[in-house]
């Protein structure tokens, strides 16, 4: 793995990570926003201890698993990535209230253009900042964006010691079970 050092990593806060989409998306997975070494390395969820990649393997959604470096190859399984926030931080407590709003915005007009079959959001925090939806849980949502259903999913964040990776590839897998019907 490529080490960066602190100064590279601070530097990676104003690259912008280009989303892996297409257009009729079974699934486009949304993260909060691009951690630091996202940044540095340009890939989704690149930080060691996030168990997007692994989760996203054990709930079926990819026959291997893929390393944030392969990230393209999602689009063959008809899924993609892209964020609430672009703008690269340290902690997603650095986003302000206005951003997410924003943000939110911005994900809803891309996703009618896109439409993905499903949104997923995967942080059930970032959902109710970005969409003002205060009592959203982890599942399927009722709002819809076009023709586009919603789903929360839970972090993958290493910090969210609520989720196992057993337990949020549950979740990611009942997401890919209704993406199929």
């Amino acid at each position: 793995m490529t080490r960066f050092t602190p100064e590279q990593l601070e530097a990676a806060r104003d690259r912008l990570v280009p989303d892996v989409v297409a257009d009729g998306l079974q699934v486009l997975f949304c993260g909060i926003n691009p951690g630091l070494m996202t940044a540095a390395t340009g890939h989704h969820f690149a930080r060691p201890g996030n168990r997007f990649w692994p989760v996203l393997h054990l709930s079926g959604f990819t026959p291997r698993l893929l390393k944030p470096s392969e990230q393209e190859e999602l689009l063959s399984y008809g899924l993609g990535i892209t964020n609430v926030v672009a703008r690269a931080t340290a902690r997603a407590d650095e986003l302000s209230a206005e951003e997410y709003r924003e943000g939110g915005r911005f994900l809803a007009t891309k996703v009618a253009a896109l439409r993905p079959r499903w949104l997923a959001v995967v942080g059930v925090t970032a959902y109710r900042a970005a969409f003002d939806e205060r009592k959203a849980r982890v599942g399927p949502q009722e709002r819809t964006i076009g023709g586009t259903r919603v789903w929360v999913l839970p972090n993958p964040s290493g910090l969210n010691a609520h989720w196992t990776a057993a337990t949020m590839a549950e979740e990611f897998g009942r997401l890919r079970v209704a993406a199929e019907d």
